[in-house]
């Protein structure tokens, strides 16, 4: 893992505005995709030492004006600016890395969803916490969303999940961006460090879209599933930051009303109350579970 997370951050960026989208003049071949580094110093109003320093990872206390001036310049969208500001030390979130547990009334609250299938994620996408239906829904592939299970580890080392995520390149595009978003919250959490270099050293497709440096937080959407007992399903999913875990994420996924995909739900529901352990619901008959989190390896 580079030790330089903003210098690598900008020079991605910089790659990617070329000379005509900055208002720049071009003249001749250039040797490098992008923008150079005199041209970013130069529009952003700074020396080219200084940027340089900065890209280096040897100016560590950047202003907020400064940064706000490059990110204006590389044509950053607001994701991708926080992002910056987050690498760069300003962007105000806590430094810390506390433990990770899910509160019990938020546990208890996931309990009397039976129709809507919930988890709980954590800073680097452990599962720290899952209701019955989360179990059921994600049942098929084998590092299921269980506690203990890693998302980012399910997504690109697990097969079945390219069979469960109708979608799949779209799923692991923004799983690697919202990934990308926790890591400059939390530069110094070592359980994110030891996700990302693990699963890029297993899947060249999750290392060529780290390496892309995009940013992008989890936001509504549809996702659509193959699930092996109910078939197609498209469920809206719905993102919570849980404002009492800096970090944590509830992911909540429902069916729209009198749709083929809230009969499939419905279905999968009764398949779980009735069922074996088989179908999906967690061994000890489904309540949602959590775990706390460290910094050690998940459960198995």
């Amino acid at each position: 893992m580079s030790t330089n997370p903003l210098g690598e951050f900008l020079r991605s960026r910089r790659g990617r505005v070329s000379p005509g989208q900055a208002g720049l003049p071009t003249y001749g071949l250039r040797r490098v995709p992008g923008l150079r580094r005199e041209e970013v110093a130069t529009l952003a109003g700074v020396s080219i030492d200084y940027y340089v320093r900065l890209e280096q990872g040897r100016e560590r206390n950047p202003s907020a004006q400064v940064i706000d001036a490059i990110a204006s310049v590389l044509q950053l969208d607001d994701d991708a600016h926080d992002h910056l500001a987050e690498l760069a030390g300003i962007g105000g979130r806590p430094r810390s890395v506390p433990a990770e547990r899910v509160a019990p009334e938020l546990l208890a609250l996931m309990d009397t969803w039976a129709d809507n299938p919930a988890l709980v994620l954590g800073r680097a996408y452990d599962v720290l916490a899952v209701n019955r239906l989360g179990a059921a829904l994600f049942g098929s592939v084998e590092g299921r969303a269980k506690v203990g299970a890693n998302l980012v580890r399910t997504v690109f080392l697990d097969p079945a999940a390219r069979q469960l995520y109708a979608e799949w390149d779209r799923v692991a595009t923004a799983t690697v961006a919202g990934l990308r978003v926790l890591r400059g919250q939390f530069p110094h959490d070592p359980r994110i460090t030891q996700v990302v270099n693990e699963v890029r050293a297993g899947a060249p497709e999750f290392d060529e879209l780290w390496s892309r440096q995009d940013v992008g937080p989890k936001r509504a959407a549809i996702k659509r599933f193959r699930h092996p007992q109910v078939g197609d399903l498209a469920l809206r999913m719905h993102v919570f930051d849980v404002r009492a875990a800096p970090g944590q994420e509830l992911v909540v996924y429902h069916a729209e009303s009198g749709s083929t995909d809230a009969t499939a739900l419905r279905l999968l529901g009764s398949l779980v109350a009735t069922g074996p352990t088989g179908t999906g619901a967690p061994a000890d008959g489904g309540a949602a579970q959590d775990a706390s989190w460290s910094g050690t390896s998940p459960r198995r």
